[in-house]
């Protein structure tokens, strides 16, 4: 009986959506994050009788013909990118990208990570750092004796030192883009990594044609909306029960063929 396999791909795949809902519903307030969304695709058909397949004369042909799909599969689950809300900090060493583009970090195997979350650090070497200690590419190092540093919008970073008032310029953050960022693979941490389905990243200064500004004393909140995660998983969760009644029905109608002398 074909109803009780596509009702449990029907399951499995409401699961899925349930999953990536509820991922999507943990990281409220996670720093950048972006929501996802699951997507589905329809399985093989079996072809009873093929649209277009001769039928009683020479010349008639079946219109639609008979195909018996075979259920659904998850045929992906996106990321949105959409802009989150800037959060004002006022903490200084904050900074929220408005716009296109990734902080390039570098990672402990070499490798260089991206990432949207602007909650930076100092290392006791004086780096700019993520909070997990990755050093901010290009590498910035503050000065001791730093009173005051100032991030602008297009990247720049400039400090004050004790006893000179004039400000100095002591390194550039650069941003990342890529032509396809849904494929960019997610590490965790708030951290990417370039792949072949993303393409490689083009880097240049924030407020370049393509690549949006810097706000210091901002950090970009995640781009999840409560009240969608809520109603998409009300939705989920009748289409489970949908098909799990859908194996009762033919659970009982096994039954009844059972019974049957």
């Amino acid at each position: 009986m074909r109803s009780l396999s596509i009702a449990a791909t029907g399951m499995l795949a409401q699961q899925t959506n349930v999953d990536v809902i509820s991922n999507n519903i943990a990281n409220m307030n996670t720093a950048a994050f972006k929501r996802q969304r699951a997507e589905f695709q329809d399985l093989l058909y079996q072809q009873v009788s093929r649209p277009g397949a001769a039928s009683a004369g020479p010349d008639a042909k079946v219109p639609s013909g008979i195909q018996i799909g075979a259920g659904v599969k998850t045929g992906g689950v996106y990321r949105i990118l959409e802009q989150g809300a800037l959060t004002q900090t006022s903490n200084p060493q904050d900074v929220a990208i408005q716009g296109k583009g990734y902080f390039q970090v570098t990672l402990p195997s070499g490798e260089t990570g991206y990432t949207r979350d602007g909650s930076f650090q100092i290392s006791d070497q004086g780096e700019l750092v993520t909070q997990d200690g990755y050093a901010v590419q290009p590498g910035i190092t503050i000065p001791q004796g730093t009173v005051d540093f100032n991030i602008s919008k297009t990247g720049e970073v400039q400090v004050t030192l004790a006893g000179n008032p004039a400000p100095q310029t002591v390194g550039q953050i650069q941003l990342a883009s890529f032509m396809n960022e849904s494929g960019l693979e997610a590490k965790g941490g708030n951290l990417f990594l370039e792949t072949s389905a993303s393409g490689k990243p083009t880097a240049a200064n924030p407020g370049e044609p393509g690549f949006g500004t810097l706000s210091q004393g901002f950090i970009e909140a995640s781009n999840v909306n409560p009240v969608s995660e809520i109603t998409a998983l009300i939705s989920a969760q009748r289409a489970y029960e949908m098909n799990s009644r859908v194996v009762k029905t033919a659970d009982e109608m096994l039954s009844t063929t059972a019974q049957m002398r």
